[in-house]
C-alpha cells in the first residue's frame, strides 16, 4: 500500500523522486562510525567552538556545515545561543542537500541540538507534511530526543510554520532522560501520509 501511495505522489510531484535519502543522528562519539556505516555525503555539526570536528575524508569540505552553538535556550554569558543566522545556514544547507542520499547530524550527546536540526531539516524538505507527524516519527526513532527549543522556535518562524513546530515538539514531551543517545535514522521523505 505504501508503494502505491508513493508512486501516486511521484507522478503528481516529480520533486519527490529526489527525497531518497535519510538523516542519521548521533552523538559526537559515534560520528566516524555513523559516517562510514551510512556512506554519508553531508555532515552537520552542532557544537560550540572549542570542540573541533574534522571533516571525514569521505565528505567534501563544502558539505560539512559547522554551527558553532551551545546547547542553551536562553542567553548565558560566555555561551553562543542558537540564533536566526544559524538556523538560516541550517535551512540553506538542508535545501542544498535536498533529501538526496545520507546526511549525518550530530551534537555532543545526540539528544538536543542534533534532534532539533534533524527535525528542522525534515520540516524544511517536507513542506506539505504536518509538523506533528514528523515530530512523532522523531519520537518513535529516538526515545531520548529532546530538541533544543530555541532552535525549534527560530526554525518555526523561518519556515513560516506559525507555531506548529513548537507545539508538535512540546506534544512529544521530554522523552527518556539520558547522557548520550543511541544513533538513529529517519528517512528524508515523509509524504506517505493520507491527504486530508
Amino acid at each position: 500500500m505504501y508503494q502505491n501511495k508513493k508512486s501516486d505522489l511521484l507522478r503528481r510531484d516529480p520533486q519527490r523522486r529526489m527525497l531518497d535519502g535519510a538523516i542519521h543522528v548521533c552523538p559526537l562519539s559515534a560520528v566516524p562510525e555513523t559516517v562510514e556505516r551510512s556512506s554519508a555525503s553531508h555532515l552537520l555539526t552542532c557544537l560550540q567552538d572549542e570542540i573541533l570536528v574534522e571533516t571525514p575524508r569521505t565528505i567534501r569540505p563544502d558539505r560539512h556545515l559547522r554551527l558553532h552553538i551551545h546547547d542553551i535556550s536562553v542567553p548565558i554569558m560566555g555561551c553562543v545561543a542558537p540564533a536566526e543566522e544559524h538556523v538560516m545556514q541550517l535551512i540553506d544547507f538542508v535545501h542544498d542537500w535536498g533529501g538526496r542520499g545520507p546526511m549525518v547530524v550530530h551534537c555532543w550527546a545526540g539528544i538536543s541540538r542534533s534532534t532539533a536540526a534533524a527535525y528542522t531539516a525534515l520540516c524544511a524538505i517536507n513542506p506539505q507534511v504536518p509538523e506533528d507527524v514528523i515530530a512523532m516519527r522523531l519520537r518513535q526513532a529516538s526515545p531520548t530526543a529532546y530538541p533544543n527549543r530555541l532552535i525549534i522556535r527560530l526554525a518555526d518562524a523561518a519556515l513560516g510554520r506559525d507555531g506548529r513546530m513548537m507545539r508538535a515538539v512540546e506534544d512529544i514531551g521530554r522523552g527518556v532522560v539520558a547522557t548520550e543517545a543511541i544513533p538513529f535514522s529517519l528517512r528524508a521523505d515523509h509524504s506517505d501520509i493520507d491527504p486530508d
